[in-house]
């Protein structure tokens, strides 16, 4: 059986924020942004409704309809004129999130530096399964419909997998090495990833 899959809007904003929240709270780069769990616990919450909004603006959300997962994905045209660099983007999260913690900015200022600027793609930013939901498929299924239309109108796709785990899934569905991995100061190791577009039949 299928998975249903619709576009999510703002008023699905507190559920997919609540699912991020839980989804990723433990995760090892959110552990290491927000590295005391009292703290963590606070302000976690904020980067993902700051994500939710960025992604709204960028590009566009996806989620299961039974809102179990949700996938966040921004359009990314080729680099930005120069009238644009001003944009501190990774600063103007950290003052908008947790203006005293620095590794909000480090982590942004990172996966900026690795992300590719000469090709439009589709980023895939963030992917969230409820955890009693995992093993289900409901993550694959929401890759696999982007992909579908990456393949069918010629569009690269770009992410950055945050663990060993994730990079293996996201090789079985066509992404490869794009340069070397994200060593994050005294913190897990993120792997930027590409996937050419397939030549559909």
């Amino acid at each position: 059986m299928g998975v249903a899959i619709r576009r999510a809007g703002e008023g699905d904003r507190a559920d997919v924020v609540r699912l991020l929240d839980e989804a990723f709270m433990w995760d090892p780069v959110s552990t290491w942004v927000f590295p005391g769990e009292e703290h963590r616990r606070r302000r976690h919450g904020a980067l993902m409704g700051a994500f939710f909004d960025l992604a709204l603006g960028e590009g566009y959300i996806d989620i299961t309809e039974d809102g179990a997962a949700a996938a966040l994905w921004w359009s990314v045209p080729v680099a930005a004129a120069e009238t644009d660099a001003e944009v501190d983007g990774p600063a103007m999260l950290r003052q908008a999130v947790d203006p005293e913690n620095e590794r909000v900015e480090v982590i942004g200022r990172l996966t900026d530096a690795a992300h590719p600027t000469d090709r439009p793609h589709e980023y895939l930013h963030m992917i969230a399964v409820r955890p009693d939901r995992q093993g289900e498929g409901l993550g694959t299924a929401l890759i696999a419909a982007v992909l579908e239309r990456c393949d069918e109108e010629g569009l690269h796709a770009y992410l950055e997998a945050s663990s060993a785990r994730s990079r293996v899934l996201y090789e079985r569905l066509g992404f490869t090495g794009a340069g070397a991995p994200l060593d994050l100061p005294d913190g897990p190791r993120m792997w930027p990833m590409w996937r050419e577009p397939r030549e559909t039949t």
